[in-house]
């Protein structure tokens, strides 16, 4: 009998709190509608066999010894990461066929590989019989991103992709790791929340991710402090006394700012008044923009015509460097925001973007396959 499992996981998009949770700092999450499903089936031998619907050159194969970081390259690798991490913590993985149906969409910045990783760590939880939390598996595919595939990226996307709930924003803490499910229903604000994707793709692994990371870790040596949560906006001007790097102190001020923005923003939802978020989106774009520079200039073109165009607030969502904008726009002007982006993504040379509006959606599941 072929023993069988799957495992189901949406992408994410992060409403606000960007570039905060390696520093311990505040974030607002919600899973989407595109889903990433992942199944195995147990192998009689110690091959790993791994292929992709969306991968017309798949299939990779290799032996469970062979993995180790770094190879193979591509999807595989956060599927193998996966399988690599369990195995480092003493749990015997068997050989095994993994299929993959990814519907979110790569690059995007709305989190496919936290989809990935999440997934492949549910499908496996079953057919190796593992007694492990939502927030344990989490952790597994992070160590999966940053130990095997090389982002050093922190544990929002993980997290909120395991734990998010339909109609709710995960309001974390990735210091402490405590969450609070924060209701969030546009559509009860008239009110839409739109998924502008630019078509420039990014890459995290390329370098620009882990100098960010960097660039925060020494600051935070120099300031003496764990990390950056340790600041308050009321601690900036003694900041920026205490920094003599222009680009450092415009780091700090960002990560400072943003887990501000955070709290403002949850204290809003808290009160039923969600449009006036909204300004609160656009201040985050501009300080990731202007202070942690990880905006493009797809990215800007969008933002500008959206709040040209009638958005009560827009940003960058995910990394950076290229993905997608997150908008908040009153029902009555979504076809206004449509038409004045795609144009003006035209006029400025860019891919024509793609749009979807979105609501919070339920996190990772578990898929039950009829074994054979």
């Amino acid at each position: 009998m072929q023993v069988r499992a799957g495992g189901s996981a949406p992408g994410r998009v992060n409403l606000i709190g960007e570039h905060t949770d390696y520093s311990g700092g505040f974030v607002l999450p919600f899973a989407v509608d595109m889903r990433t499903t992942v199944t195995v089936t147990v192998r009689s031998d110690n091959r790993l066999r791994m292929w992709s619907h969306q991968d017309a050159a798949s299939p990779a194969e290799l032996s469970l010894q062979q993995l180790h970081p770094g190879w193979p390259e591509g999807w595989a690798a956060y599927v193998a990461g996966v399988i690599w991490v369990l195995r480092e913590e003493g749990v015997a993985v068997p050989g095994l066929d993994v299929e993959v149906d990814g519907r979110v969409p790569i690059g995007a910045g709305l989190s496919s590989s936290a989809a990935l990783t999440c997934a492949s760590a549910l499908a496996l939880k079953q057919v190796c019989d593992l007694r492990l939390s939502a927030a344990d598996l989490a952790l597994v595919a992070l160590r999966a991103e940053n130990d095997y595939v090389g982002v050093p990226c922190g544990v929002m996307d993980q997290l909120a992709v395991m734990t998010a709930r339909a109609d709710h924003a995960l309001f974390l803490d990735t210091q402490s790791l405590v969450s609070e499910h924060i209701p969030l229903r546009p559509d009860g604000h008239d009110a839409e929340l739109l998924v502008i994707d630019t078509g420039a793709r990014h890459r995290l692994a390329d370098g620009a991710y882990a100098d960010r990371r960097r660039s925060v870790e020494r600051a935070a040596a120099l300031l003496d402090v764990e990390s950056l949560r340790a600041l308050s906006v009321a601690d900036l001007p003694l900041v920026r006394r205490r920094l003599d790097d222009e680009t450092l102190w415009r780091r700090v001020r960002h990560v400072v700012s943003e887990n501000r923005r955070v709290l403002d923003a949850v204290a809003l939802l808290r009160d039923g008044r969600l449009r006036d978020v909204g300004p609160l989106l656009t201040a985050s774009h501009v300080s990731l923009r202007d202070d942690f520079a990880v905006s493009s200039a797809e990215l800007d073109t969008v933002v500008d015509a959206c709040l040209a165009a009638g958005a009560l607030g827009a940003r960058l969502t995910g990394g950076g460097f290229g993905g997608s904008v997150i908008a908040l726009v009153p029902a009555t002007a979504r076809q206004a925001v449509v038409t004045a982006v795609a144009q003006a993504a035209q006029v400025a040379g860019h891919a024509t973007p793609t749009f979807a509006p979105v609501r919070p959606s339920d996190g990772a599941a578990e898929v039950r396959t009829p074994s054979s």
